[in-house]
């Protein structure tokens, strides 16, 4: 697997690029290391430029500082990393529930393959106010997520929007928590320095 050319691919035509990853023979590690981690890195690091290099404006005031973009930059790592796992094993868990395949492996190749848009436009937190768009591509991976589910969780046709709409909101309640969770570890803990 070329990650430039299944960037491409699964961007721009992942109604035929679900069916190629289905019969992928991968495993986690693999993918985490040579796909999932790479993608990761880039907003990491758009992350540390703009938050700790360049900085923003809020109220007027200007917050930015090595240490601030440092720990914007461990956030967004450990949360991309983790929240691709918890993700995976969330929609796992639910398979059976819908009547798909309930298989880990498959799971979080539809979760980290669904993570690109939103890894690719990471890039764009150089500059902290277009942060936004990063987060709008997500909704493409969400787009991305709902046409993986046939091919890779072989979920039937009648029972997708049900499992994509229920996973979807135990993923948001759950990122919701590791967000709390990695903010009040690497923001908060460190105000008072």
């Amino acid at each position: 697997m070329n990650l430039i050319n299944r960037v491409k691919s699964i961007l721009m035509a992942p109604k035929t690029e679900w069916p190629i990853i289905e019969t992928e023979q991968t495993d986690v590690k693999t993918l985490t290391i040579n796909y999932l981690l790479p993608l990761a890195l880039i907003t990491a690091v758009a992350s540390f430029i703009g938050y700790g290099l360049i900085g923003h404006n809020v109220f007027g005031v200007h917050v930015g500082s090595t240490g601030f973009g440092l720990r914007y930059a461990l956030i967004s790592l450990v949360s991309t990393i983790g929240g691709a796992f918890l993700t995976a094993y969330i929609i796992d868990l639910l398979a059976s529930s819908f009547g798909s395949e309930k298989n880990f492996l498959q799971s979080f190749k539809l979760v980290v393959y669904s993570y690109t848009p939103m890894l690719v436009a990471g890039v764009l937190l150089i500059i902290p106010s277009l942060g936004i768009l990063a987060s709008l591509a997500g909704l493409y991976g969400l787009y991305l997520l709902y046409l993986g589910l046939q091919p890779l969780k072989k979920t039937p046709e009648d029972k997708k929007v049900t499992y994509f709409v229920v996973s979807l909101i135990v993923v948001i309640l759950c990122s919701i928590v590791l967000s709390a969770i990695l903010t009040s570890i690497f923001i908060t803990s460190t105000v008072f320095y």
